[in-house]
């Protein structure tokens, strides 16, 4: 399997577009070739020094936590702007940062969740560019859960969020240069973005067939497995369950201290969706939520990546926490990805239909089918932004 990056050096004609160009970089620490070397470095190989190097959240290094601003900086001389601010306005890049700059190269790596907002500072950073004349190389890598599953709605009206900018399915089996592609062709700037595609890879094939490690993208998503639950264990973010930070398995472990973890397990197995175990577990978080507290929860197993459904799965586990622990369990209402109006588990799940479902009492697992869901407007999504690049 070859990602754009692992491409570069066969292109000659790019190559030499960008050596005889003002280059801007959007990259992250898994920006990486098959030697593991950084696309800033590879860049160097071949003369291109880019006169400015943007970070997504978490940072150019990776360095900080979930939704923590990060200031601009440098590295080797070269200017870090940061974009991932206070500020909804600081996801963007400003005018004058693109000033300098003729073409931006975008090599960031996905993981396949509409929650996962790489995918929207590519977009946020493609339209800038359209805006100040600027052309768009994005460099693609594959989608780790593969790219013909597809789970979850489409956001209602009013629910777009830097968590979902555009409606696309939660598991949306698309890949983050074929989305950035499909903005382009509806917004009508096509013709400044080209995606150097992956090469050498079935669509369906999952990380565990890349043929190389994978390299954590940010600081709690270190392995395929994370990557694997997280299109549900994203969804403890809009809950005040652990959804497992400050412990070695983010997003499979998830608990709280007053949780019973044996009923919890025992719940999601007579829920008979396919495809995981839960083994009930205790644990202490290092930090974040209920840090330094000891938890009652339970770890998500994945036994067959084929059949397991991650949304389904965590709808229906946030739903029995609820019933069992009604006098506990709680939705977060505070401030959620620059959002302060909508419950955050609404923002992630596309509307306030599954929330308000939890809390009315209803059927766990008859909750999970209905938000993970997947009909033709889904399909007809996948469908348009897969068709929407012409891959170099």
């Amino acid at each position: 399997m070859q990602t754009g990056l692992d491409r570069l050096p066969s292109l000659n004609a790019l190559v030499a577009e960008l050596r005889s160009s003002r280059v801007g970089l959007l990259a992250h620490p898994a920006s990486v070739d098959r030697g593991y070397v950084h696309a800033l470095d590879v860049l160097a190989g071949f003369g291109v020094r880019p006169r400015v190097l943007f970070g997504p959240e978490h940072g150019w290094a990776g360095h900080a936590q979930d939704m923590i601003g990060v200031g601009d900086d440098s590295v080797q001389g070269t200017r870090i702007v940061s974009l991932y601010g206070e500020r909804f306005e600081d996801l963007s890049p400003r005018r004058e940062d693109l000033a300098d700059v003729d073409v931006v190269v975008i090599d960031l790596q996905d993981v396949g969740a509409r929650y996962y907002t790489f995918v929207w500072t590519a977009v946020l950073v493609a339209r800038a560019c359209r805006d100040a004349g600027v052309r768009v190389v994005v460099l693609d890598r594959p989608n780790p859960l593969g790219g013909s599953v597809l789970e979850g709605k489409l956001q209602r009206e009013g629910f777009l969020s830097f968590v979902g900018l555009e409606p696309v399915p939660v598991r949306h089996g698309l890949t983050l240069g074929e989305i950035v592609a499909w903005r382009a062709k509806v917004e009508g700037y096509a013709s400044l973005v080209r995606v150097v595609g992956v090469t050498g890879l079935d669509r369906a094939a999952h990380a565990r067939a890349w043929d190389r490690a994978f390299v954590l993208p940010s600081p709690n998503m270190p392995t395929y497995d994370t990557a694997l639950v997280y299109p549900g264990g994203c969804l403890l973010e809009g809950t005040n369950l652990s959804d497992g930070r400050g412990t070695t398995r983010p997003f499979e472990i998830t608990g709280a201290p007053w949780l019973d973890g044996r009923r919890l397990a025992e719940g999601l197995a007579k829920t008979g969706l396919p495809g995981f175990v839960a083994r009930p577990l205790a644990f202490e978080p290092t930090f974040h939520k209920h840090g330094k507290q000891s938890c009652g929860g339970v770890q998500i197993h994945v036994t067959d990546p084929a059949s397991f459904r991650p949304v389904a799965t965590y709808v229906a586990l946030c739903a029995l926490a609820h019933h069992a622990h009604p006098e506990h369990f709680r939705f977060r209402t505070e401030k959620y990805e620059f959002v302060d109006t909508i419950p955050a588990f609404d923002l992630l799940t596309g509307s306030a239909e599954a929330r308000e479902r939890i809390l009315r009492g209803d059927d766990a697992r008859a909750i999970a089918e209905d938000a993970s869901a997947v009909g033709e407007a889904e399909r007809a999504v996948f469908d348009e932004a897969r068709g929407a690049a012409a891959p170099v």
